[in-house]
């Protein structure tokens, strides 16, 4: 059974962490609820994105690569305003920006926070290795990538200024 976790709180011992990226229900912009567990037998591309950073473009180059690799990868991206408050809107006016500037098309999830102490709980389980089996790391900037291969795995993760469609990534979702 999955967990929806509340997106704007840190976990608490009523809410354990999962144990799989596949237990994690979240929220999306549209206030549907994104269910990880349908995302088994695909790579799963986890970004977090802003929409008034220097990355911001990368929009461009990430639904490319949904539309070249829907049938093997989902991209998921969740809005942050960690960094020098990049992701000022709410959810609606996120949503419209994206469509409007980029023609996003891929998984949108609610804005989220990616770092500190309301770190949402899948970052939290990205981001520590006694939840994710593979490294620790942390979030550095807007638009880093976390890579899970298709057992819900993690298996790379990218950093802010590496494009969606750079050689590296292609590599890892063809392998």
């Amino acid at each position: 059974m999955g967990f929806l976790f509340s997106l704007f709180s840190k976990s608490t011992d009523a809410q354990p962490i999962p144990k799989s990226i596949y237990d994690f229900k979240v929220k999306a912009l549209d206030e549907s609820v994104i269910n990880f567990a349908s995302f088994k037998g695909k790579k799963i591309l986890i970004v977090n994105t802003a929409s008034k950073c220097g990355y911001t473009p990368q929009y461009k180059n990430l639904e490319a690569l949904h539309q070249r690799y829907k049938d093997q990868l989902v991209i998921v991206g969740f809005p942050a305003n960690n960094f020098l408050w990049q992701e000022p809107g709410d959810n609606a006016t996120i949503a419209e920006f994206c469509q409007k500037n980029y023609g996003v098309s891929f998984v949108m999830a609610a804005k989220i926070s990616v770092k500190g102490n309301d770190m949402a709980p899948i970052y939290q389980w990205l981001t520590q290795k006694k939840y994710n089996h593979v490294e620790n790391s942390s979030v550095k900037w807007n638009f880093q990538k976390y890579l899970l291969d298709e057992k819900g795995n993690l298996i790379q993760m990218f950093s802010p200024g590496v494009d969606p469609l750079d050689a590296a990534i292609i590599q890892a979702i063809e392998k």
